[in-house]
């Protein structure tokens, strides 16, 4: 109901009346007032004028789930929308939803995450303004095949941001997004498993949109898409864009991840050429990162001509962050 009258009042030339919303929507005047004043609750600016109604005179910058959905025209990621105020963290809601049989498609987005994940157990800072959000898919998959998930998620994020912003968005392999030299996204693909088929993947994505400032650990570190355009973007426009990308390029990727699927993740990669550094349990490799396989897998090549094939790890690329 709140989501009817806001875009009522948007699409309005001046004032609505109590009187005309209550008749378009079919419910009481009453039930009219309750719901402007939960608009307001929610940051709307909604004026009212005795004998004229109301205006709507902003929408603050939130997540609204049926906007996302108008005109989206994906084939599964996105066939189910839900956006939360706050959650410990949009993965952990995922898993827990997978846990009791929710089908593939389900997307769930938080304007705050109290534990939101990271790599290696690290927390990720999500502030407000961000986009913060898991996708839920079940692909026919073994484990092994984990890798085509993740590099399809940073290619498919990658080409949404280039698309909606202009920016020159790279990816840092396997799926961090970066601007120049600092970080815009990252990402974290957790999965449940039997022996030989996956169950589900739930593919977490933190994107800093609207962000203005952060922490003095990762200030030096981290970006936002609004920093780099010099203005804020409609987050709702952004996140369909965002999902509309995302499920044309994981059908594509994890149905046969092809040279072509390669050869265009490679192009956008600021890590292929880079001087790299990644630590193993036995020793650390240092090298050149020299391309990417038909697995995802990274290949460097350290100074004695030494090849080696890494499938995860934090990789420290030199000059980036």
């Amino acid at each position: 109901m709140k989501t009817k009258i806001l875009r009522i009042l948007e699409n309005a030339n001046g004032y609505v009346s109590g009187e005309e919303l209550s008749r378009e929507l079919g419910v009481s005047r009453t039930a009219i007032w309750k719901n402007i004043n939960s608009l307001r609750d929610d940051g709307c600016v909604i004026s009212s004028v005795t004998n004229r109604g109301y205006r709507l005179e902003n929408i603050p910058d939130f997540l609204d789930k049926d906007i996302i959905s108008r005109k989206l025209g994906t084939s599964v990621i996105g066939k189910k929308i839900e956006v939360l105020k706050t959650v410990d963290s949009t993965n952990d809601e995922v898993k827990r939803r997978a846990s009791k049989g929710e089908p593939s498609g389900l997307v769930v987005a938080a304007e705050e995450q109290t534990r939101g994940k990271g790599r290696l157990g690290k927390l990720w800072d999500g502030q407000k303004g961000g986009l913060y959000f898991t996708a839920l898919i079940r692909p026919e998959l073994p484990p092994s095949d984990i890798s085509s998930i993740t590099l399809a998620a940073g290619y498919g994020v990658c080409l949404a941001i280039r698309e909606y912003t202009g920016l020159d968005a790279r990816i840092k392999w396997p799926n961090d997004i970066i601007i120049g030299n600092k970080k815009v996204v990252g990402m974290l693909t957790e999965i449940a498993a039997q022996a030989d088929m996956l169950e589900y993947a739930a593919i977490g994505i933190g994107i800093n949109v609207n962000n203005d400032c952060f922490p003095d650990e990762i200030k030096n570190k981290a970006t936002s898409l609004c920093t780099e355009l010099g203005r804020k973007i409609d987050r709702n426009d952004f996140f369909r864009c965002v999902i509309n990308r995302l499920d044309k390029v994981i059908s594509s990727f994890i149905i046969s991840m092809s040279i072509d699927d390669i050869t265009s993740f490679t192009k956008l990669c600021a890590t292929i050429g880079k001087r790299v550094s990644v630590q193993r349990a036995d020793k650390p490799i240092e090298g050149t990162a020299r391309e990417i396989n038909r697995s995802g897998e990274l290949i460097i090549v350290d100074d004695s001509g030494n090849e080696y094939v890494i499938n995860s790890g934090e990789v420290t690329v030199q000059g980036i962050y």
